[in-house]
């Protein structure tokens, strides 16, 4: 009987090691905190000063804030963030006198998570040139962007239909079109 028992303790043992080491992943991962990924908008390209900015960066820049009607619902929204211009310039893209000559054929794409992309002329950025008011928006109606529209959104305010309105922006990219 002696025998009997030492071999139940041990396969007794063997068990409780055993259902110990198979709940020990779950237990440490619940005793880790979740890390969750921080939303980043990279500004990249032809830029003197690659950056990625997160939603705090946005947040601590000079804000313009934008009424305008959405097209799809006609609801007046109000979106706050900041000037794509003013993005651009802390890149270190040329801008006011010194966007001339072959700097006029360089544009900028601006892509989603989704792939969507979509293009605007360096020129139609640089308020000594145009008054377009382009913003990367962070907030609509007070609020952050909900999850299918941002942390990122481009908001082009004079164009007539949203097409260029990029949701759940990732990147920017500053193109040089090339020289013939």
């Amino acid at each position: 009987m002696h025998r009997n028992a030492r071999a139940w303790v041990a396969i007794l043992f063997a068990a409780v090691i055993g259902l110990l080491l198979s709940t020990a992943p779950n237990v440490c991962a619940q005793a880790r905190p979740a890390t969750a990924t921080v939303a980043e908008l990279r500004i990249g390209g032809e830029v003197s000063t690659p950056l990625v900015l997160t939603v705090a960066d946005v947040k601590k820049m000079p804000r313009k804030t934008l009424s305008v009607v959405n097209a799809h619902d006609n609801k007046t929204e109000t979106y706050e963030g900041v000037l794509l211009e003013e993005l651009l310039k802390r890149a270190g893209v040329a801008q006011g006198e010194k966007l001339r000559g072959a700097l006029m054929a360089t544009y900028v794409i601006a892509e989603a998570e989704d792939g969507y992309r979509v293009v605007f002329s360096l020129a139609e950025l640089d308020s000594g040139i145009l008054d377009s008011n382009i913003i990367v928006a962070d907030t609509m109606n007070g609020e952050s962007l909900a999850p299918k529209q941002g942390p990122f959104r481009i908001v082009a305010p004079h164009e007539k239909r949203p097409a260029r309105w990029v949701r759940m922006l990732k990147s920017i990219t500053v193109v040089r079109a090339p020289a013939q």
